[in-house]
């Protein structure tokens, strides 16, 4: 259940505005730690989820200690997955609230949803953030399986993660990334969001971490661990689209990522002046860069991009 209705607000050293932050993102705060309905303050779990099954939840959700090193706390979130019936039950972790309506894994009638109404069911959020960041360690039982991430900045809209037909038009933004076993050890990642609309207005984030990228996929005992989640913002700017003429952004896993005019030329410049490459659509995507602010200059239109 929530218990801290507002979100964080980190200052800068680019100058004296708050930027607005997840509540509990470094999973230090949780309420009835060793109790069947064990969770982090301000996410929740199936054992707070809605729903005709919601009586039938399990725990999958829970406080560990198994830290990495120059984490900012004690405490880490370990999701699982657990086997009912013969059928998999992912792991499952959001701001918003949990619908449990139906025991087939992949019924619409399961869902997350901002619980709009609700501040212990949904995340306010204004401001418009590049990225989001986080660190995990995940390990499934089988080879070859992944995780998922899923965060959307929408608008004043009770909205649904998996994205329904009505949902559609409310979105803002969305970060995504599947992705498999870390190898036993932690990692960060980085993920762009996305600011392709049609809604422009930011009010609320709804962001789930699961076990599987695929409902009722994976295996039993498939365990995340994840902390120290961050939403990051670009000083000047998210991602600005000048003359809406191209898109480019930047992920740690794919590289510089370029959506526009195929044939047109890009120059990728560094804050400093200093040209990093110049080349097509084709040539760049991909292109791994150091961190820092740059910018992808067209003929015609310039787009800010921070790489983490």
């Amino acid at each position: 259940m929530k218990k801290l209705a507002l979100n964080i607000l980190l200052f800068t050293s680019f100058g004296s505005f708050a930027q607005q932050q997840i509540g509990n993102a470094n999973m230090e705060a949780w309420e009835n730690v060793g109790t069947a309905t064990e969770e982090p303050n301000n996410w929740n779990s199936f054992k707070t989820g809605t729903g005709g099954l919601a009586g039938f939840a399990s725990k999958q959700i829970e406080r560990s200690t198994a830290i990495r090193s120059g984490a900012t706390g004690s405490y880490c979130a370990r999701i699982f997955s657990v086997s009912i019936l013969g059928a998999v039950a992912n792991g499952n972790v959001t701001v918003g609230q949990i619908n449990m309506g139906s025991s087939t894994p992949t019924s619409a009638n399961n869902y997350n949803f901002s619980k709009i109404a609700d501040a212990n069911f949904s995340e306010a959020l204004t401001d418009q953030p590049d990225s989001l960041v986080y660190w995990v360690k995940y390990t499934p039982v089988n080879s070859g399986d992944q995780a998922r991430v899923h965060a959307i900045l929408h608008d004043n809209y009770e909205f649904r993660d998996p994205i329904d037909a009505n949902s559609v038009p409310h979105t803002v933004a969305r970060a995504e990334l599947n992705y498999g076993s870390t190898n036993g050890v932690w990692v960060r990642k980085s993920i762009p969001f996305v600011y392709e609309g049609p809604a422009t207005t930011s009010s609320f984030i709804l962001i789930t971490f699961t076990s599987s990228k695929t409902p009722g996929g994976g295996a039993a005992n498939d365990e995340v661990l994840i902390d120290d989640i961050e939403l990051v913002y670009n000083a000047a700017g998210v991602n600005e689209i000048q003359n809406n003429v191209f898109k480019a952004y930047y992920s740690v896993e794919n590289g510089l990522q370029i959506k526009g005019d195929a044939t047109a030329k890009y120059d990728v410049v560094y804050l400093s002046g200093a040209m990093e490459k110049s080349g097509n659509q084709a040539s760049l995507t991909g292109l791994t860069l150091k961190s820092g602010m740059y910018f992808v200059k067209s003929a015609n239109a310039v787009v800010k991009v921070l790489v983490p």
